[in-house]
């Protein structure tokens, strides 16, 4: 494997979006990492994901989002908790909403081909975030799965939000997971 190949993708790890602070990606860094998802493999030429950047000026709106989606799920949240889920959306210089889109006229790609082809573009976002020097993490949680996240963004129903995707400048560091031998996720039949 090419040695610049190997390092990028061994390289790069998780780094939480409350690690990750400014400077994030300028205008140019930026369109060259989402133009890395275009060269996910996609079967039938159908593009079945897309996504939403959230600006700087959206960021409250979907912090009151997890706020309302926190206490939807506990009648108990103490206002601490309901500012935590809020400042969660404040996170990172680059936040990023990875949507799955399931329409299809003809019905012949499998819901778990597009989400696959999803998982490419978004492996190849996160590859070409680290190649330009910037960390990146995926979040996720029981918010993406409320109306009222779907509602935020005027999610149709044949699409489904997956995960965020948070890129900016490592501000803190942690030990990298340590990763599994071969042998923990290959066998020969």
């Amino acid at each position: 494997m090419d040695d610049f190949a190997e390092k990028l993708i061994h390289g790069r790890v998780h780094v939480s979006p409350k690690r990750l602070g400014n400077p994030g990606p300028d205008e140019a860094q930026k369109n060259q990492i989402l133009l890395a998802a275009n060269a996910a493999p996609d079967h039938g030429r159908m593009m079945p994901w897309r996504f939403i950047e959230i600006g700087q000026v959206s960021r409250d709106a979907l912090g009151e989002v997890f706020s309302q989606c926190l206490l939807d799920r506990d009648q108990n949240a103490t206002s601490e908790q309901l500012q935590e889920a809020r400042e969660k959306a404040l996170r990172g210089p680059l936040l990023l909403l990875a949507i799955a889109d399931y329409a299809d006229s003809t019905n012949e790609i499998s819901k778990e081909e597009k989400l696959v082809s999803l998982g490419c573009a978004v492996q190849n976002i996160l590859l070409s975030a680290y190649a330009l020097g910037f960390g990146s993490g995926l979040s996720s949680g029981k918010a993406l799965q409320s109306p009222r996240l779907r509602g935020l963004f005027n999610l149709p129903d044949h699409e489904d939000p997956i995960c965020f995707i948070t890129i900016g400048a490592v501000t803190k560091t942690k030990p990298g997971r340590i990763r599994p031998s071969l042998s923990a996720y290959h066998s020969i039949f």
